[in-house]
């Protein structure tokens, strides 16, 4: 694969030309983001794979609900539904996409959730319903630039941040490392716990970050029990179980099972994947299944696996947790 990357490096060239190309359009105004008179908080990130959206937008749920009329807004990957779609008791995961539905099934009495490709027609059909939202959440929308967010959160992972990456095909880029300016915040995530002050500022120094920009360092915190729609069970009591992931980076989970001393056989699927019923046959053959919540949402209309089938919970810890909160509450104040 490497080898691979290296041969398309031409090919990088051209593609960096033109998303240089594209930011530039948007940052002199010739091609055109709309902005909004409300509150729009957008999380991204520069890079494919998985950077921890979907906990971040859930840590903003929970940090905003309380005060604000909060709405989630993604385009709802792999769902077989298309336009503006805003989450009901109808909904599942194929309605909505797995993410999104992650979300309404959580907070479904606290917050609308709403899927549209089009980020902007979104926006607007969420003004359009009963009791519309104070703030929307954009997730993964960092280079959807038709809309202006006034507030950008830039995420990036502690073991492959974007400043030592380049962009695709050769690197894991959506857009050049420059596309970082635009973020209000960055948030280094999956941090080993406990990560000492030289480490932070030698991230620091790599990032540069822009005066006016702030950087946080976030840790993954796994619950200490798997989770069915019925029952939940303690993890250090666990027999052998299968693990079952599609997601794009399972490391950091299988590590922490490790950690636990658990005896474990991983099935491991790409990142979304639209489980077959030849993988639930397969499933149905397994005694225990523990599984992510994401993909859990995938899972668990499928009475077969009622029974069996659990999701290990997370939770993302914020290094000063309270000034990131501060910096979000001035922003939508103001």
């Amino acid at each position: 694969m490497k080898i691979l990357r290296y041969i398309l490096f031409p090919i990088m060239q051209i593609y960096f030309f033109a998303t240089w190309l594209r930011n530039k359009l948007y940052d002199l105004g010739i091609k055109k983001s709309i902005s909004y008179s409300f509150p729009v908080i957008c999380v991204g990130n520069l890079s494919v794979g998985g950077t921890g959206k979907t906990p971040m937008i859930e840590y903003l749920i929970k940090l905003l609900k309380d005060d604000y009329k909060v709405a989630t807004l993604s385009r709802g990957y792999k769902r077989k539904t298309k336009g503006f779609q805003l989450g009901n008791k109808t909904s599942n995961a194929e309605s909505l996409g797995d993410e999104p539905f992650q979300f309404y099934n959580k907070f479904k009495n606290d917050i609308h959730v709403a899927v549209d490709a089009d980020r902007n027609n979104g926006i607007k059909s969420l003004q359009l319903i009963e009791n519309p939202p104070e703030v929307v959440l954009l997730d993964d929308a960092f280079q959807h630039r038709k809309v202006k967010a006034g507030f950008n959160i830039l995420l990036t992972t502690y073991s492959d941040p974007y400043f030592s990456d380049v962009v695709l095909p050769t690197g894991n880029l959506r857009e050049s490392r420059n596309g970082a300016k635009r973020a209000n915040i960055i948030i280094i995530t999956k941090c080993p716990e406990n990560l000492d002050k030289a480490t932070k500022e030698n991230i620091l120094a790599q990032i540069k970050r822009e005066p006016n920009q702030h950087v946080f360092f976030s840790t993954i915190t796994y619950s200490n029990t798997i989770v069915s729609e019925n029952t939940s069970k303690i993890i250090e009591g666990l027999k052998a179980f299968t693990l079952v992931t599609g997601i794009a980076n399972a490391t950091p989970l299988i590590d922490f099972l490790n950690s636990k001393g658990l005896k474990f056989n991983h099935l491991n699927f790409k990142d979304h994947h639209e489980f077959s019923q030849q993988d639930i046959d397969e499933l149905n053959k397994k005694e225990l299944i523990v599984t992510t919540e994401k993909d859990f949402m995938r899972l668990k209309d499928y009475k077969s696996l009622k029974d069996k089938l659990f999701y290990l919970p997370i939770s993302v810890s914020i290094s000063d947790d309270t000034k990131i909160g501060e910096l979000i509450k001035h922003f939508l104040a103001n």
